[in-house]
């Protein structure tokens, strides 16, 4: 019966009798759980709503940034000026609301969604995660090459 209900998404199981405390405890952590991964999925969609309004070649700049390319190679892979790289990679921050590159990094990482460029993408169908799942993204893909 345990593990028929665990499967069924139970997440605490009291046995008979139990004191009325330890049913509050259940029900207080159940509701911060919940709490937890509403906050997780607001931050998911937030993320998606700014990546989405990125162009095409802010995605691009923003793959090789946090892949850890510096301006100069950015520029070098895609063809353009460092300065257009610079005026990019500023757009990028300022549509992200990023406060520093490791904040972009850990944005990229975060978000399974972000319509990255097609190429250059690997997809780990092995390593799938809380957010992922949460994610309406058909695979789990990441930006890095």
């Amino acid at each position: 019966m345990t593990v028929q209900a665990m499967k069924a998404g139970a997440v605490e199981f009291l046995t008979k009798p139990f004191r009325d405390q330890d049913l509050l405890d259940a029900i207080e952590q159940a509701l911060e759980r919940d709490r937890l991964a509403r906050q997780e999925l607001t931050e998911i969609r937030e993320l998606r709503q700014r990546s989405e309004a990125l162009t095409p070649r802010e995605l691009e700049v923003m793959r090789l940034v946090v892949s850890g390319l510096l301006n100069k190679q950015i520029a070098a892979e895609l063809g353009i000026s460092e300065k257009t790289v610079n005026v990019h990679r500023a757009q990028v921050m300022h549509k992200m609301h990023a406060d520093s590159l490791a904040d972009l990094v850990r944005m990229s990482e975060n978000e399974a969604s972000i319509p990255w460029p097609r190429k250059r993408i690997r997809v780990f169908s092995n390593t799938l995660s809380l957010k992922s799942h949460i994610a309406t993204s058909p695979s789990n893909s990441y930006p890095f090459a």
